[in-house]
């Protein structure tokens, strides 16, 4: 659901945070002050040449105008589990979707699906296997990456010494196995980006 209103009141909250009348940022933009007025309100939407124009006035990425305009926000968030193995995967899900009782939550034990999943689906958290196929959780994780910037990553491992060149990507966080409720609250409390109504 496009939330026009919301996305208005982000960029009225950014132009001030920036110190910006809506005539300054109009300036700024080569348009009138009219336009900003309909940004701001949800009466209309910047067309895509003007988003990074936009983003960059105001200080942010262009991803996270994209991200704040198609906000589900009466959507429960998504968190999915990747691991080779079906049994394990099919015990996750139950136990993630038991701690977060707010949460959609998917399973996959094909990270191609995974990735097709994320494609069209908003992820807040992928929990990622990385022991099994450490190449396999490695490319899924930069595939996710790099459809949404902001997900939360958290690898999945029975040993830390498979983690190795994964910390270079950043992730979240990275459990060690056994999974269990007080280790996927540890990493939900610590988000990178922090997620609403999980728990």
């Amino acid at each position: 659901m496009l939330t026009l209103v919301s996305f208005g009141q982000r960029i009225r909250n950014l132009r001030v945070e920036q110190g910006l009348t809506q005539q300054e940022l109009a300036d700024k933009m080569f348009v009138s002050r009219k336009t900003i007025g309909n940004w701001e309100s949800g009466n209309r939407l910047p067309d895509i040449s003007m988003l990074s124009r936009l983003a960059r006035h105001l200080g942010v990425e262009t991803y996270e105008l994209l991200d704040e305009m198609y906000r589900e926000n009466d959507e429960p968030p998504t968190v999915i589990v990747a691991i080779k193995e079906t049994e394990v995967v099919n015990s996750f899900v139950q136990l993630i979707g038991d701690t977060l009782p707010n949460a959609q939550v998917y399973g996959f034990d094909v990270f191609s699906e995974a990735h097709r999943f994320a494609t069209g689906n908003r992820i807040a958290v992928a929990f990622i296997d990385i022991e099994t196929n450490y190449d396999s959780g490695c490319v899924l994780a930069r595939l996710l990456g790099d459809v949404s910037p902001r997900i939360n990553i958290v690898f999945l491992t029975g040993d830390f010494k498979n983690v190795g060149a994964a910390w270079e990507m950043h992730p979240s966080g990275c459990v060690l196995l056994p999974l269990t409720r007080e280790k996927i609250l540890r990493e939900i409390r610590n988000l990178r980006y922090p997620v609403k109504n999980l728990t």
